[in-house]
């Protein structure tokens, strides 16, 4: 391709791909669409969380603030993602520069490792509230929660750094035609010309380790939030348990386990380029799109507040 520096120095540019079974303008349009009206439902949902909670001081505590900073997460998640990949579906644009895909790479898996900490740290406080409420205000301060999640943002960009090290420093001499419709990492570390196995172990053992840690402690949490619950709560409260537990848990199990899935894929024989670039679509989009349902509408206090504040702005009528 054009990007292939003839210097021997290594190529310039990366080409997408996009789907290979969906290269007609016709597909591309089609695709466009739906991408395009999930990301605007994303950001939407998000949004409308982050302004309830900045609007009503009643909301300044950690689960609030957490439920925010999930919700700024996904708004940040597709949109490192779903604007180059829009722009390929509708103008078939298909170029980035070494740079860029590499800063997307960076922005793409730090969000995404601060988000699978950030998880962790919600099971935590939902079993701190539950199972220790006496010592849980004196823990979980407003000022303790705001420390933490820092450490999950800061941590979330410092991680990704080590196998992002190793590939930048590798030679990339040709092709350059990335089988993905983003930088994904393992289809940007295939096209090196170089012997990637200790990279591709290295990043492979944190990635894993990024997801599937936080998934141990996420469902231990909530092993023990359920048996405190069976041990305390009437029918009703147990049903209740048991309903935003299970929501909860396919919306986590969602984001780390299609991760996983596609960190595994690459290492497989036989699996199609288009599922695998289809799940990676999937754990881009899905999680950012129901957790404002999961996590935040069907939170009463945060569905009174929403009320609130769209009186307050004349959009609903004082009175429903």
């Amino acid at each position: 391709m054009s990007g292939i520096n003839q210097t021997g120095l290594g190529i310039k540019e990366f080409f997408f791909v996009g789907f290979p079974q969906f290269q007609d303008q016709g597909s591309r349009n089609y695709l466009f669409a739906v991408f395009l009206t999930v990301y605007l439902l994303i950001l939407l949902g998000n949004l409308l969380i982050v302004l309830v909670f900045i609007l009503d001081e009643s909301l300044h505590t950690p689960m609030y603030m957490l439920i925010c900073s999930l919700a700024i997460l996904d708004m940040v998640i597709p949109s490192v993602t779903l604007p180059r990949t829009l722009a390929l579906f509708l103008f078939d644009s298909r170029v980035i520069s070494f740079a860029g895909c590499f800063t997307q790479m960076v922005l793409y898996l730090g969000v995404g490792t601060a988000e699978s900490f950030l998880l962790t740290l919600m099971a935590y406080d939902r079993y701190m509230a539950i199972c220790n409420p006496l010592h849980y205000p004196n823990i979980m301060s407003n000022s303790f929660v705001l420390k933490l999640i820092f450490c999950c943002w800061l941590g979330g960009l410092l991680v990704p750094m080590v196998p992002l090290t190793l590939t930048v420093r590798l030679l990339y001499c040709g092709p350059n035609e990335v089988l993905h419709c983003f930088c994904d990492y393992s289809a940007v570390l295939r096209l090196a010309c170089t012997n990637t196995a200790l990279t591709s172990y290295v990043a492979l053992a944190i990635g894993l380790a990024v997801l599937l840690i936080p998934l141990f402690f996420i469902l231990l949490s909530y092993v023990r939030i359920i048996r405190s619950v069976l041990q305390v709560a009437g029918p009703e409260g147990r049903r209740k348990a048991f309903s935003t537990c299970a929501t909860h848990l396919l919306v986590i199990s969602v984001f780390i386990l299609t991760a996983v899935s596609v960190y595994i894929s690459y290492r497989v024989l036989g699996v199609s380029t288009d599922a695998r670039i289809l799940a990676a679509m999937v754990q881009n989009v899905l999680p950012p799109l129901l957790n404002p349902v999961i996590y935040c509408l069907r939170t009463k206090e945060i569905r009174d507040s929403l009320l609130k504040t769209l009186r307050k702005t004349k959009i609903l009528p004082g009175r429903l």
